[in-house]
């Protein structure tokens, strides 16, 4: 019988020789891929060991994961697709709030997290219902690896159908609370396969060439994790691990790459540094860039740098990737700035109106997609995945957007907003909703509003315009402060302003609109 779990998929994919280099990081440290193996079998030895045992209603159980990103945290990720459970990355930059409520609503049986925050998230963990806390480092420290350590480095991955639960991917909700999107082994393999065929691995792979990727992107993100990280392994491809992005250093070892993964901050950042010239990516085949909005200005001023087109792509964390600008083809040509292309194959998109009808070519409307790596709905949330799925299985993005149009083929597919006020500030999505929230409950505060603003690196900046109770002096500096303590720090606003009334519609709803435009300039460069 198949084995449908993940990970047996990407090992069946390693190189023959798996002696050979697979991780390398700045510091010098090499993994082959028999480290990666051997790492990840003495850790699903370890989750074995606990004994783990479904939910009342056959829920399989869950691994929480916040540490930093490591080669070790990767094999984490490996562990627990082997051992068959479910693995829910959390957003190192989340705070206590926040993940108060993701342990409760997850119900982990396992919360993994980094030594320094031990002492302040084991008592909030234990609080949560979790049966077990382990730490893991960055430098190779921590709980885990110690309790691994004597287990075996074999280990027979654990048979999983494709429909099974395999991760829980939080994103934010208009309502203020995260919703749990559950992707199933199917979901993930369905995604790297089409991946590794549509932007050219599969092809280097079998002309004999020898793919290297530079990962500069976080493990708790799909874009890092179920992209870029399930691109290399099913490619067999070496990876330099950054611990994070740094134009120098990403400069640095950009000659001994071939592909390279970013959000649009990162292209922004690149192009500031003037060491960044075409000989820098004289080796490179592929620059991908997802997660938020690539300015056409950035892309064009990319291509006269180094004389690579960027390929940008569409996707969320409850579809993975959806559609892209083809690799194939005549780059300048095919590549089209502003659009994120045309839809992968297998996937299904469609644009329709308010009643649901199609769209005509140029016509914007609501984006709705179907396909194999559509996820199955929000954990534990039927009445809401109800509502986001059409009676024929469209799941609804919340996106706007149009096919075609002046000088694009009608194939191609153009993001022009998003429903629900979404902020997308430096590739993480940013409900104003939840900020609202926190704003809110602050003393001497009426009311809020938060909007996002045009910003020259992060793509959009979250920002604050805030109404005070009578006599209440409220400061910019303080509320920003309140909030770092409060919440992560990509959601916090970059500025707040504080007026004296919010403007209002006909019907009493505040025109974020208005907001918009009236601060539209404030990071401009």
């Amino acid at each position: 019988m198949k084995n449908d779990n993940l990970y047996a998929l990407l090992e069946a994919h390693f190189p023959r020789d798996v002696g050979a280099p697979c991780l390398r990081t700045a510091d010098g440290l090499v993994y082959s891929w028999r480290d990666l193996q051997y790492g990840s079998a003495r850790m699903a030895g370890w989750l074995r060991s606990l004994q783990l045992t479904p939910d009342a209603d056959g829920a399989p159980p869950r691994v929480a994961v916040q540490v930093e990103k490591s080669p070790e945290a990767l094999m984490l990720y490996l562990a627990t697709l082997r051992a068959g459970l479910v693995f829910v990355p959390l957003n190192t930059a989340y705070q206590r709030a926040e993940l108060e409520h993701f342990l409760r609503d997850a119900a982990p049986a396992v919360f993994v997290c980094a030594p320094e925050r031990e002492e302040e998230l084991r008592p909030l963990a234990q609080a949560a219902g979790v049966a077990h806390v382990a730490t893991l480092g960055e430098a190779r420290n921590g709980s885990l690896l110690a309790a691994a350590a004597p287990f075996p480095d074999t280990f027979d991955t654990v048979p999983r159908a494709a429909s099974d639960l395999a991760a829980i991917l939080y994103t934010s909700g208009t309502t203020g609370r995260s919703k749990g999107a559950m992707l199933s082994h199917g979901n993930l393999a369905a995604n790297a396969l089409v991946l590794d065929e549509f932007w050219g691995f599969k092809e280097e792979r079998e002309a004999g060439g020898h793919d290297v990727l530079l990962h500069a992107l976080p493990l708790f993100h799909v874009h890092g994790l179920f992209v870029a990280s399930h691109a290399a392994l099913l490619a067999g491809a070496q990876m330099i691990f950054l611990r994070k992005f740094d134009a120098r250093e990403v400069i640095k070892w950009l000659p001994q790459a071939t592909v390279f993964m970013g959000v649009p901050t990162y292209y922004t950042r690149l192009l500031a540094e003037p060491g960044f010239d075409r000989h820098v990516c004289r080796n490179m085949r592929l620059f991908i860039s997802g997660s938020a909005p690539l300015l056409p200005e950035t892309h064009k001023a990319f291509y006269r740098r180094t004389g690579h087109v960027i390929l940008e792509r569409y996707g969320m964390s409850e579809t993975v990737m959806l559609v892209s600008n083809p690799y194939f083809g005549i780059a300048v040509r095919d590549r089209i700035a502003g659009t994120v292309g045309v839809p992968l194959p297998g996937v299904s998109v469609r644009v329709v109106k308010e009643d649901g009808t199609p769209c005509a070519v140029g016509e914007i409307g609501q984006v709705e997609v179907k396909g194999p790596s559509v996820f199955s709905g929000y954990w534990r949330m039927p009445e809401k995945t109800a509502e986001d799925f059409t009676p024929d299985g469209y799941f609804k993005t919340g996106d706007v957007g149009h096919f075609g149009g002046p000088g694009r083929p009608d194939n191609y597919l153009t993001l022009v907003g998003r429903a629900k006020d979404l902020i997308i500030s430096g590739g993480y999505n940013v409900y104003p909703k939840e900020i609202e929230g926190y704003i809110d409950q602050m003393e001497g505060v009426a009311e809020s509003a938060v909007i996002g603003l045009p910003h020259p690196d992060f793509g959009e900046a979250v920002a604050a315009v805030v109404v005070g109770k009578p006599g209440a002096e409220l400061q910019e500096a303080q509320i920003i402060a309140r909030l770092k303590q409060t919440i992560a720090n990509y959601k916090v606003p970059k500025r707040v302003f504080v007026v004296d009334e919010l403007p209002r519609n006909a019907m009493g709803k505040v025109q974020k609109n208005v907001l918009r435009e009236r601060y539209a300039k404030t990071f401009a460069a």
